[in-house]
């Protein structure tokens, strides 16, 4: 993935890795966010779905540790990039079209627009329950 860097003054919004290593800016999610359940995300983020935007390589940043970012063709054509220090994976990427898809969850601050569908919801795993309980922190007696 190219590293493109440029000035100007905007609201940007941030990114990082767990480690921190490899930082990142946008400008906009310039697609949808959605949530793919597909297996090779799965695989990929040890989850049973991703959450990803479109961003235009035009609005993306690489502001720090580009040199850590490795690339893993998880299907023909598909490049999944990540930090070789700490493992997360940032974007995927064909490098012909003219977006990456970011994985939201690397943000730094609420992008401001809320998810808009799930896809591949036919790869989804038996035991993903929505109407299982959920608490702000630990469960009760943790």
């Amino acid at each position: 993935m190219a590293e493109h860097i440029e000035g100007g003054d905007h609201m940007a919004l941030s990114g990082s890795c767990l480690c921190g290593d490899v930082t990142y800016e946008i400008d906009q999610i310039d697609m949808p966010i959605g949530h793919c359940h597909c297996i090779t995300c799965r695989k990929a983020h040890a989850s049973p779905f991703t959450t990803t935007a479109g961003v235009l390589r035009e609005h993306l940043r690489i502001r720090s540790g580009g040199e850590s970012l490795r690339a893993y063709e998880s299907s023909p054509g598909k490049l999944r990039r990540f930090c070789n220090k700490c493992g997360t994976h940032l974007f995927a990427e064909r490098p012909v079209q003219q977006h990456v898809i970011l994985r939201v969850a690397t943000l730094d601050q609420d992008p401001g627009v809320r998810p808009e569908h799930h896809i591949w919801t036919s790869h989804d795993v038996p035991w993903l329950d929505p109407d299982c309980p959920s608490f702000p922190e630990w469960q009760p007696g943790r």
